[in-house]
């Protein structure tokens, strides 16, 4: 079997498993189980805390088989494929290497009017969209004002205050944290049992 990284084979899966940002992770189960799940979501915070990986988790709660669920399933072939980087439903953007107005056109504008090939919502996930250029911000404006309600969006940021205030107004924004050590200490503690490492306290 290949290597895997320990922080891959231990990225959270579930929303309980995210670390140190149960106020996001209970908002948004809370919105999923009375069915009022918005059409854009802006995830900000600094690197490293659980942006892009609490962005995958909601998309597979939406797409799973057993969805919209607050837990999905993780078996079924949408949320395998989710977790894999490889459904035809779920895309994941790096607005950083394609934050040209064209790009956005081509990648995301054009295909956003075809109702999902599988799951229930199409769902775009764009990583750093504030590297978007304002043109680019400008071509997906239009979208997120009027939405076909198949479509979702879900923006990764690490720095919010350079998304247009016409971006953000139109998205329910969370501010993810950075973790706390306890929280760290505690979830690592968990995966070197698990992982059967022994390591001092120190």
């Amino acid at each position: 079997m290949a290597y895997e990284v320990t922080a891959r084979r231990w990225r959270p899966q579930e929303f309980d498993g995210v670390v140190g940002q149960g106020h996001v992770t209970t908002t948004l189960k809370n919105a999923i189980q009375a069915s009022q799940i918005a059409h854009a979501y802006v995830f900000a915070g600094p690197r490293g805390v659980g942006k892009t990986t609490t962005a995958r988790i909601l998309a597979k709660a939406l797409n799973c088989v057993n969805g919209p669920t607050i837990t999905p399933c993780n078996v079924c072939s949408f949320c395998k494929e989710i977790a894999e980087g490889r459904s035809v439903d779920v895309l994941e953007i790096d607005g950083a290497s394609n934050n040209k107005v064209e790009q956005i056109r081509t990648q995301l504008l054009e295909s956003v009017k075809y109702t999902p090939s599988q799951g229930k919502h199409k769902i775009y996930i764009i990583d750093e969209v504030h590297m978007l250029t304002k043109e680019a911000f400008n071509a997906l404006l239009k979208t997120l004002e009027e939405p076909p309600p198949h479509l979702k969006f879900i923006f990764a940021t690490t720095e919010v205050k350079k998304i247009p205030v016409t971006i953000i107004s139109r998205c329910q924004r969370f501010d993810l944290n950075r973790v706390q050590i306890k929280d760290l200490l505690k979830n690592f503690k968990k995966i070197l049992n698990a992982e059967n490492r022994k390591i001092s306290e120190n």
